[in-house]
């Protein structure tokens, strides 16, 4: 009979560090913090966040097509810094009114209603799960950025790319976009009314976006599948202004 003892595994000799995968990852992130109604970058750059009110083109007449055409062109034509228009398509969320509707039905005393109520919420979910309805929203973005500094060296690709994203944010960064937060912040504003301004003249109505509803519009960007499982609250509310 072998009574020979087993042999213990080598134990490696590589020394592994400890990963903090969100940290690592949060460090690429081009957003300091969000505040003020306005997005602080880590370059020193200021962003704020219009959302546009949908415009059915197809349903004006002739006459007012060519009119909103004339101002979009006027509007394009009057602007002396870059804007950034985005268009978002996201899957329609349905989960409050089908609370809503599942409650009704557990109200019901009447057994018939409630199970009419019950098949019509599986039905609305399987139709929405089967046809994937979309929702789309429009927003423009008005941007503050320092000057850039003139250099007869041109950056490559990937230099200008980590100087916008500034990977490390560091408490000087932190102080130095505090002390000029409240001028630039004044020239920002100055910019979105402009901006507001034109797009009035063509018909469309725009609201700036609040902290809150900048903390979640990044943080649905960020997070597209969590987002759609679990909202974020009040507490991650308060962290996201500390943490982004």
């Amino acid at each position: 009979m072998n009574t020979k003892p087993k042999r213990k595994p080598a134990e490696s000799t590589v020394r592994t560090g400890k990963k903090n995968v969100h940290g690592s990852t949060q460090r690429f992130m081009p957003i300091a913090e969000i505040r003020n109604d306005t997005v602080l970058l880590k370059n020193g750059g200021l962003r704020a966040v219009l959302k546009v009110d949908p415009l059915n083109f197809n349903l004006k007449s002739e006459t007012e097509q060519q009119g909103i055409i004339a101002g979009y062109e006027g509007f394009v034509n009057t602007l002396t810094f870059p804007v950034q228009i985005v268009v978002r398509s996201t899957k329609v969320n349905i989960d409050p009114y089908m609370e809503q509707t599942r409650a009704q039905a557990e109200r019901q005393t009447n057994p018939l209603l409630k199970a009419q109520t019950e098949a019509y919420a599986s039905f609305v979910e399987k139709i929405v799960d089967v046809a994937e309805i979309m929702q789309k929203r429009f927003y423009v973005v008005v941007p503050l950025d320092d000057l850039p500094i003139k250099s007869s060296l041109r950056p490559g690709l990937l230099t200008q790319f980590f100087s916008w994203v500034g990977v490390d944010d560091t408490s000087a960064k932190a102080a130095a976009r505090y002390r000029s937060f409240p001028d630039k912040s004044t020239q920002l504003k100055d910019r979105v009314q402009q901006v507001q301004a034109s797009l009035h003249n063509v018909g469309l109505n725009s609201n700036r976006l609040t902290t809150q509803e900048l903390i979640e519009l990044y943080y649905q960007i960020f997070n597209p599948k969590t987002s759609q499982e679990q909202k974020i609250g009040n507490n991650e509310m308060e962290a996201a202004k500390m943490t982004l």
